[in-house]
Order: C-alpha cells, then sequence, then structure tokens
C-alpha cells in the first residue's frame, strides 16, 4: 500500500528523472530496508534536482507514520522549501509546516504542540528547529539542506538526534570534511552529475572591475527580458551601490535584498524579484542558496576575491536555471591586491565552468586550504603539509584498522636506477605544476595512464627532454616492481640488480634454470638476488630491457 501510494507521489514529478536521480532514490530505499541508520550524502550540482530526491525520501518516511525535519541554512531558503514541499505534497493529507524567525510566540507555540503530538508529519526550518523549544512525537527523518552554512555546534546537535534517525545531507560543494569523510567511506554518498535536459553551462568571466563592462552586461539582460543578481557583500555600502547602479541604468527597477533588513521587507523584495517585477536585486550573500528564479540568468559579482570558492559557485548558481544562456561576471580588484588563496580559488571557478562542476571544485578547495579535524571543530586540516593523496592512504588504513578489517600493507620499493628522473623547471617553469604533474606520475598505476599523461604534457609543454622522459620510465618500473614484491631495485654499474622478498610470486627453481640458461643475461649473487645485465649504455634501452622481463615475470 506504501509502495502504490509512492508510485503515485513519484508520477506526480512535472519532470523526467535523470539516471543519477534514479540511482540516488533507489540508494536511499535500500538504506531504508537496511537496519543501520541512514548517513547518505547527495552530491549535486545547482540545481540538478536534489530536492526531489530528498522530497521522494521524505515521502515514504512521513507516510510509514514518522516525521520528516528539513533544515535550511537561511529564511530565503527555507521559505521557497517550505513553498515547493506543500505545493509537492498537496492532496497527500501529510501536514507540512514551517519554523524560521519569521513566526511569532503563538505559531511558534502552537508548531511546537503539533510536533509534539505527531500532527505535523513535515517541518521545515532555520537553525531555529535545533532549539531546545521543539520536541518530536517520532522522527525519522532529517535532511539537512547546504550543511557547509550549519556550524560544528548544529552539527553535535543533529548527531545527538542521529543516534537513531536516518540522515540525508544534500550539497552541492561539499565542504572538505564531508567530501573527506565520503572519500574516506566514512558515509555513502550519491552523486547527481547528470544535468537537466537543455541546461547550457553558464559562461564565466574573471576580470577587473569595469563599471561599463557592468552596465552593459545589465543592459544585455533587460534587453533579452531576463533578471539580473547584482552582488555587493557589504551591507553598509549597498544603498550607495543601488543608486550608483540607478544612475548608470535607468531604465531598470532595482532592488534590494541584505540580512540586517527586516523579516518583511526582506521577504517584499525576494517575492518582488521572484515575479518578476524586479529587473535588478543588489544583495549580499544571503542569496547563496536555493533561491530558483528561472528568468535570472546574468550574475554580477563585485569583490569576487573576498568569496570563497563553494560560495562562488553556489551563488553562480543561482543564473542558468532555466535553457537559456547564463553569464556570471567575477570582477575583482588589481592582481596584486589579492592573496595567492583568492587567485587560485577565482582561477579554480573560472576554468570549471561545466555543469556538475561542484564535486571537482570541492576537491579543489579541500588540496587549497586543508580539510579540518575529522571530529573536532577545527577548521583547517593537516593536508596541506603532507598532500591529499598520501592523507587519504593513511586515513583508509585507519579506518579499516579501527573496522577490524585487514589491512593489506603495500611494501614500498627502494629504488636507485642511476638516472636523474626529473622534470626539469625550464621545462615545466611553475613550481605548483610541476608537483601537481609528480604526484600524477606517482599515482599512474598503468601504462596506459603513462602515455595519456605523456600525450597530456608534449601539447602542454612541447617536446619533452630525456630527464622527463625517464621520470615516466622510472614509474612503469616502480608498479610492476610493487606488483612482483620487490623491495628494491639498484644499479649497480654491470647492470641492475633486484632484491626479491618471501611474497614474490616467482619459482626459484625455474629461476634458476634460467639464468643458466642466459648466462648471459643475467647473474646470481650468493645472497639470491638476480643482476639483469645491462645490454646497451643508452639509459632507456636499459629501462625498457627491465620493463620487459618484469612483463615476462609477470605472465608468469
Amino acid at each position: 500500500e506504501l509502495m502504490q501510494a509512492y508510485e503515485e507521489f513519484a508520477a506526480r514529478f512535472p519532470f523526467e528523472e535523470t539516471d543519477d536521480q534514479v540511482e540516488s532514490i533507489d540508494a536511499i530505499l535500500r538504506d531504508f530496508a537496511s537496519d543501520k541508520p541512514m548517513d547518505r550524502v547527495i552530491c549535486g550540482d545547482v540545481g540538478f534536482g536534489k530536492t526531489e530526491v530528498a522530497m521522494r525520501a521524505a515521502f515514504i518516511v512521513a507516510r510509514s507514520g514518522r516525521q520528516v525535519a528539513i533544515l535550511a541554512p537561511t529564511t530565503v531558503l527555507a521559505n521557497q522549501h517550505y513553498a515547493s514541499f506543500s505545493e509537492r505534497f498537496a492532496g497527500s493529507q501529510l501536514k507540512v509546516d514551517l519554523i524560521s524567525r519569521l513566526q511569532g510566540k503563538k505559531d511558534s507555540d502552537r508548531i511546537s504542540r503539533e510536533l509534539a503530538s505527531g500532527e505535523i508529519r513535515i517541518i521545515v526550518g532555520t537553525h531555529r528547529l535545533l532549539s531546545d523549544q521543539f520536541r518530536f512525537a517520532d522522527l525519522g527523518l532529517a535532511i539537512v539542506d547546504e550543511e557547509q552554512r550549519f556550524g560544528v555546534k548544529h552539527k553535535q546537535k543533529l548527531k545527538a538526534l542521529h543516534s537513531s534517525v536516518d540522515l540525508l545531507t544534500l550539497t552541492a560543494t561539499p565542504i572538505p570534511r564531508t567530501l573527506h569523510q565520503t572519500l574516506a567511506g566514512l558515509r555513502t554518498v550519491s552523486i547527481i552529475s547528470t544535468p537537466p535536459a537543455e541546461r547550457e553551462a553558464i559562461r564565466t568571466m574573471v576580470s577587473s572591475f569595469d563599471r561599463h563592462i557592468a552596465a552593459e552586461a545589465i543592459r544585455r539582460e533587460l534587453y533579452r527580458g531576463g533578471q539580473i543578481y547584482y552582488l555587493h557583500n557589504h551591507v553598509k555600502s549597498i544603498e550607495r551601490i543601488a543608486a550608483r547602479l540607478r544612475e548608470d541604468v535607468p531604465e531598470a527597477q532595482i532592488g534590494i535584498a541584505h540580512g540586517q533588513m527586516s523579516p518583511a521587507e526582506l521577504d517584499r523584495q525576494m517575492m518582488a524579484f521572484y515575479e518578476g517585477r524586479l529587473h535588478m536585486l543588489v544583495c549580499t550573500t544571503i542569496v547563496e542558496s536555493g533561491l530558483d528564479v528561472p528568468n535570472a540568468n546574468t550574475l554580477i559579482v563585485e569583490r569576487a576575491d573576498l568569496l570563497g570558492l563553494s560560495q562562488l559557485h553556489q551563488i553562480r548558481g543561482r543564473v542558468g536555471r532555466s535553457h537559456r544562456q547564463a553569464y556570471a561576471y567575477l570582477f575583482t580588484p588589481d592582481a596584486r591586491a589579492m592573496t595567492a588563496d583568492a587567485r587560485e580559488r577565482l582561477q579554480a571557478i573560472a576554468e570549471h565552468t561545466e555543469l556538475g562542476a561542484g564535486f571537482l571544485l570541492a576537491r579543489q578547495d579541500m588540496e587549497i586550504r586543508g580539510a579540518g579535524n575529522l571530529l573536532g571543530a577545527e577548521q583547517s586540516g593537516r593536508i596541506e603539509e603532507i598532500g591529499l593523496d598520501m592523507y587519504m592512504d593513511m586515513l583508509s588504513t585507519a579506518v579499516a584498522e579501527a573496522r577490524g578489517e585487514a589491512v593489506k600493507a603495500v611494501q614500498p620499493v627502494d629504488i636507485h636506477l642511476g638516472i636523474n628522473a626529473i622534470l626539469p623547471p625550464d621545462y615545466v617553469p611553475q613550481a605548483g605544476e610541476r608537483l601537481n604533474l609528480y604526484r600524477r606520475i606517482s599515482q599512474a598505476g598503468d601504462d596506459d595512464r603513462i602515455t595519456l599523461l605523456f600525450e597530456e604534457m608534449t601539447d602542454r609543454f612541447g617536446r619533452m627532454p630525456d630527464e622527463a622522459r625517464l621520470c615516466l620510465e622510472q614509474q612503469r618500473i616502480r608498479w610492476r616492481a610493487s606488483a612482483l614484491a620487490l623491495s628494491a631495485i639498484r644499479d649497480t654499474g654491470q647492470g641492475l640488480r633486484f632484491h626479491f622478498t618471501a611474497q614474490s610470486p616467482i619459482e626459484p627453481a625455474q629461476m634458476l634454470m634460467r639464468v643458466q640458461r642466459e648466462a648471459n643475461r643475467f647473474r646470481l649473487t650468493p645472497d639470491g638476488n638476480l643482476t639483469l645485465l645491462h645490454v646497451s649504455d643508452d639509459k632507456r634501452q636499459q629501462l625498457k630491457a627491465c620493463i620487459a622481463f618484469f612483463d615476462e615475470l609477470l605472465k608468469g
């Protein structure tokens, strides 16, 4: 009976579900069937349909007799969620209500009573919902939207509820801590990366501030019959900016929105913009989350260098929510006046304009600023000191040990080939880029990856010098040596000496016969190690002979 009601509810969705949405919904249904509480992160880009996935989960829990709490970071977003949930749940006999700072004492007392009695099945709220005033009759599911906007204390409060409650987190750009917990397997993740049909990527321009470009962009959007967000994140001077814009573009109807306005006035301005009575909204980052105005297709940000990476991506996601081409202008001061981190963030946001870039940006954000402490309140962690990949290796080993799983120790191979295997600074001039390439080379675990890297580097930096080629060849030897469980490889001058271990998958008797058969190629030392004699003085030829020998051993 529940599944039949659910099928009817799903059929009322006015759009075609994307494959990723269907997979995410199926994963949630599997989580509900399991006896462990769910802790799933839905990572989907801005406007990719995370809310519908949340609504389906909410319907199942509410229809089965338990309550659902939806937490939103701002009043504006809570109002929008309340409107969309009320519309979607109309006719389902499930009561949906809202609690935020706009409700007076009388309303909040009523809501408090109805939550405790179980009359309200679905409650949308801001942080206020976490206050001690509200008690649930039987909370079954907590949905947290844009969790990066909630502080550690709020999350601790949620965790107290969460021992028996299913938790669903929706985010476009997971904060480093969450991304890192999902990468380490501490939380399950569903990624919605397929955009809705006909969605266009947002064209993003980063440039130093220019009043004429801004006025031109506003006029172009007005001629298309669209609307504009103008982001100026400083409340004290926002009126002055609005006055300047009225002077520059007198034909535009301009409104203002910021967090220090009275709730009623903020609501009025937002509704006027939402309904199209205003052409342009001059606002602070209060519009960062969730506002859905399909007709707004141009965004202008002043001082984009002062915003975080996920903030920039979220705000950019306020435009381009229909099938029309959207534009984002990110204005910055002179390059000299920006910090190195700000330049990196803006470069990342300008490069990742494709639909579904949120996850990639979140990963880059983690590399730029570290990942925070997994268990405490500290915001910046130690990742930048040892690099993300080594950190993730150490973390996954620790998590496996804590779970009592067998940890497969990877034996490092000590390699001394007597060669200069580096990326020369005159070939790859930027130190950061060299480090990034070294990291990618060290992760390459097969010849295809090495070939792709070779092609990419040749394409970007030109013909490869011998040292760089040897660097790639050395990695081909490294992963084969690891597969053969060697402890060391050394160049003795006459040849390459291999130090085998007890785990090496070779047959000693066969190896001995081979050495006797090909005495001109091999030497066997008394301690049982093998030397492959050099057939040429050319270093690359020596390495190629080594790779060919390893491939013979691996084929058995």
